[in-house]
């Protein structure tokens, strides 16, 4: 073991001493490399944010609450398109029933959604997601109020003209001033604003929009939204009282919505039973084939990027081959000269991957800085990136370190340059 070790080292310095004297060959080995590591790890590095990001937003949405609405969230083979359109939205009725009758049921709330022009001053938005919810919203929903406050259960019965406004939509009306207390129009009546959301898109993908979201209460929104409208986008969010499973809670409600909304056992379900799991089912897909692409189109520039070391290394072994054929006169092993060479084609690829990982690196810093993003290198692709580096000097600088290892010594001695 220390013979091992002193021969690593003589060939580390052998190595060392070889990049520093081919100044203009070490830049096109670590060239190569370096932007192989770049394409590869920086691929993995968004692939990895953006899938934090899609399933952290996922699991705000919680895995003991399930959503009603009109549409599935996953492809279903059994269900025609034309019979998804015909199905009306989930309604006051259904919330209604839910209330009175579910038993796991710890608390529902109905959202109804639809896009109204607000303008603030001279400030206005003509398309503006409004959110018209009913109470316990708050119980089930994941969202924090940066400033102000939530609805009050009075001002949700009885309807008074309150708004509770995301952060881009006060960024676009307010610019720089505090939206609380302020009065806004809204589909043409007079709002209040009492709160503004905490800006939860922040550094990473959202999959909620809440950012651009403006709640109000249901029976103030009647005002302006007909919910009988077949269009009307709703959405029916229940959670599951402590200790009961997630499956039986949807079972039951959809065993209530049909009671009330008086289908026969014979007809389909017109409504579908949404849980954040299908979403993480869904996305696992995409982040699959994201992964093998990524793996492909990284591939692809690591070859090129070994092929680039392979090549320099034949040269460098032509080069030395005089002091090859005197290392084997003196006594040097097939083992010395073979891993001697192999050190200095790990030591190229792997100074080519960590230049390539600083490349990534400030990449990050400046993307962060210009779009306010969190787009972080982490271990482990820092480590696969080293490893990737390493594996590939090895592959590339075998063939010519095993061509110098089997030299004859005289005939190494023999050549002239």
């Amino acid at each position: 073991m220390k013979m091992f070790f002193r021969l690593f080292r003589e060939g580390l310095v052998f190595a060392y001493n070889s990049v520093l004297v081919n100044k203009l060959r070490t830049f096109l080995s670590l060239f190569g490399i370096t932007i192989g590591i770049f394409c590869i790890i920086s691929v993995f590095t968004v692939f990895d944010w953006m899938e934090k990001s899609i399933h952290d937003s996922i699991n705000s949405m919680g895995n003991n609450v399930i959503y009603v609405q009109k549409y599935p969230w996953s492809f279903d083979p059994n269900l025609a398109w034309w019979d998804l359109i015909k199905r009306p939205p989930v309604s006051l009725d259904d919330y209604k029933a839910v209330l009175n009758r579910s038993v796991r049921a710890e608390s529902a709330a109905l959202g109804v959604f639809q896009n109204q022009r607000m303008k603030y001053r001279n400030n206005f938005i003509n398309e503006a997601m409004i959110g018209a919810v009913t109470e316990d919203l708050e119980k089930i929903a994941s969202f924090e109020i940066e400033k102000g406050r939530y609805f009050s259960a009075y001002e949700l019965n009885s309807g008074n003209n309150v708004a509770v406004i995301g952060a881009e939509i006060a960024d676009r009306l307010f610019e720089n001033a505090n939206p609380v207390g302020k009065t806004i129009t809204l589909a043409g009546f007079k709002v209040l604003v009492i709160g503004v959301l905490k800006k939860e898109g922040q550094g990473g993908i959202s999959l909620s929009n809440i950012d651009q979201l403006t709640m109000v209460p249901l029976n103030f929104a009647k005002s302006f939204i007909n919910l009988r409208n077949r269009f009307v986008e709703t959405q029916l969010m229940i959670k599951a009282k402590p200790n009961v499973a997630v499956q039986e809670l949807a079972d039951e409600i959809t065993i209530i919505l049909r009671a009330a909304r008086r289908l026969k056992p014979s007809e389909k379900t017109d409504f579908s039973v949404n849980r954040a799991s299908m979403l993480s089912q869904g996305f696992s897909a995409v982040f699959k084939g994201i992964n093998i692409g990524g793996w492909i189109i990284g591939g692809f520039a690591i070859l090129v990027g070994g092929f680039g070391i392979a090549n320099i290394m034949f040269v460098s072994v032509r080069e030395r081959t005089n002091i090859i054929g005197i290392q084997k006169a003196l006594g040097a092993k097939r083992f010395f000269i073979l891993q001697q060479f192999l050190t200095e084609s790990v030591l190229l690829s792997v100074v080519g991957g960590i230049l390539g990982l600083l490349l990534i690196f400030a990449g990050t810093i400046v993307i962060n800085y210009l779009y306010d993003l969190s787009i972080h290198l982490t271990v482990g692709n820092i480590s696969l990136a080293i490893f990737i580096s390493a594996f590939i000097g090895i592959v590339a600088g075998y063939a010519p370190a095993y061509s110098a290892a089997k030299m004859n010594p005289v005939d190494a001695m023999g050549f002239s340059f």
